[in-house]
């Protein structure tokens, strides 16, 4: 199961040097996340007014490369199940133009209730139960 969003690099996300701040990456991969769960019906809003709250633990980037100003991009995300409270978004930034992978990156996230107890929505469940 995987998911790829088209973006593009805008002026301001661009540091002195002429190159995306190593920050902005971090948007970017959060965004496509987001989407991510959009894709399945799920909107990260709606999941916090349920108590259902999906906490980054770790994130994790080997940076190949720099976008620079204007830039078409793509992020891919692909879920990966780590253990019983924990699953990964193996995710990546491609350059459009040439297709020259930018960014390799790895998020761990797990999910909390209201009283900030690890559990596992159901909706995670069948991601793995479907792709398994």
């Amino acid at each position: 199961m995987s998911f790829t969003v088209e973006m593009q690099v805008r002026d301001y996300e661009c540091d002195l040097q002429g190159i995306v701040n190593n920050s902005v990456y971090f948007n970017y991969l959060e965004h496509a996340r987001h989407q991510f769960l959009k894709t399945r019906n799920l909107d990260f809003a709606q999941l916090a007014a349920q108590k259902i709250n999906l906490v980054l633990t770790r994130c994790e980037i080997d940076y190949k490369s720099s976008l620079r100003p204007s830039d078409v991009f793509t992020v891919s995300v692909e879920p990966e199940r780590i253990s019983r409270l924990k699953i990964g978004f193996r995710q990546r930034i491609h350059c459009k133009a040439d297709n020259q992978l930018m960014i390799d990156a790895f998020a761990t996230v797990t999910s909390v209730n209201g009283r900030g107890r690890p559990f596992v929505p159901d909706f995670i469940e069948d991601w793995f139960s479907v792709a398994g």
